[in-house]
């Protein structure tokens, strides 16, 4: 091979328009390609339904298209069995997650431990070989000589931006990391896939994890009391795993006044029920964080930050306790500040880094 020769870039298939552009993109830019199907559900989907995409089933309609879109390309295509460890590493921590009162955010941890680690060290044991990694993501990665570091930031369209899904990610991850679809609008990804004639161009867009809870959890589904923050018992849930902070719909109760989950007690099975006033809360704690593109904050910092992924980005201030935690203080409270998701931190476009929110 040719020193010359422009690098391998394995791009993660997903059947997907998204995916499919990034390819497009890069192949067009030069670039050698080899397509990676991560397979991670054995059968139906989860929710016992089909005519959807999404990370968890069915696999058989997404592996077909993204088939196509390598066979379209004219691109190496390889599938990567993943059920197992996708089923210890993600479906584990969701159930367990959700039994524990929590609400969980199985796309930060698939893309730290699977997508980018676990799949791309499967292909090389299988004998494949690519310098680096693409997938359709909206986000950027700048690399920063002074620091030395790789910067994570947000991708140009705002209503498209994943960043907040990256931020677990490693600088070894991000050293290998290509996002082509970072500078682009979602309308011109679109118009670039129609305009190519791309299989997929007319595919609906897919689902993040969405699996029916009670698939998951069948016999561990126990009912429970519904109590006000007062202590009064309203009625009976279904189970706390179909249950998170903030939900108003499938409480079961009627009391003449619009009531939320503002608290989920997982020891005593219960739910704490009151008002919209009572499920917005202006501080939050957070633990255990994890800084991408800056060493550990050491002082105090004005941030802007999401409790997640759909929530606009918030003022706030940020206040390290630790190097592993911090408390951030948002200048207005915030809706249903849910322990288990992730409260993600930005300065401008960078995002600096992210964490689990514990209360």
């Amino acid at each position: 091979m040719s020193k010359d020769s422009p690098p391998v870039v394995a791009v993660g298939l997903s059947g997907g328009v998204d995916s499919a552009v990034a390819a497009l993109l890069l192949k067009e830019r030069g670039y050698r390609l080899l397509g990676l199907f991560m397979k991670t559900w054995p059968g139906l989907p989860a929710n016992g339904q089909t005519g959807f995409s999404g990370c968890y089933g069915p696999d058989e309609e997404d592996l077909k298209a993204a088939e196509k879109v390598a066979k379209f390309l004219a691109i190496p295509f390889h599938v990567v069995d993943l059920i197992q460890p996708f089923r210890e590493k993600v479906i584990t921590y969701f159930v367990r997650e959700y039994q524990g009162g929590r609400t969980p955010n199985p796309c930060v941890v698939c893309n730290r431990l699977i997508k980018f680690d676990l799949l791309l060290q499967t292909a090389r044991v299988q004998g494949l070989h690519f310098e680096y990694f693409a997938t359709g993501h909206y986000a950027r990665v700048d690399y920063q000589p002074g620091s030395r570091r790789y910067l994570l930031k947000k991708g140009a369209d705002p209503g498209k931006d994943q960043s907040y899904f990256l931020y677990l990610l490693t600088q070894r991850q991000l050293k290998k990391a290509l996002f082509p679809l970072g500078d682009y609008r979602k309308e011109l990804v679109r118009h670039l896939a129609d305009e190519a004639g791309l299989p997929v161009s007319q595919r609906e867009e897919s689902q993040d994890f969405t699996p029916d809870r009670k698939f998951l959890f069948s016999e561990k589904m126990q009912p429970g009391p519904v109590y006000s923050t007062g202590g009064r018992l309203l009625g009976y849930h279904q189970g706390i795993a179909c249950y998170t902070v903030g939900q108003r719909q499938g409480l079961g109760i009627a009391t003449g006044k619009p009531l939320y989950v503002i608290r989920i007690e997982a020891e005593r099975n219960a739910l704490i029920v009151g008002t919209a006033d009572q499920c917005r809360k202006r501080q939050v704690r957070v633990c255990p964080v994890h800084y991408v593109s800056v060493d550990p904050l050491e002082k105090p910092k004005r941030v802007m930050a999401k409790l997640r992924s759909t929530q606009p980005p918030a003022p706030a201030t940020l206040y390290p306790e630790s190097k592993r935690r911090v408390r951030l203080i948002f200048d207005q409270a915030q809706w249903a500040v849910t322990p288990g998701q992730s409260a993600v931190f930005y300065d401008g476009e960078l995002l600096l880094g992210g964490g689990i929110i514990k209360s």
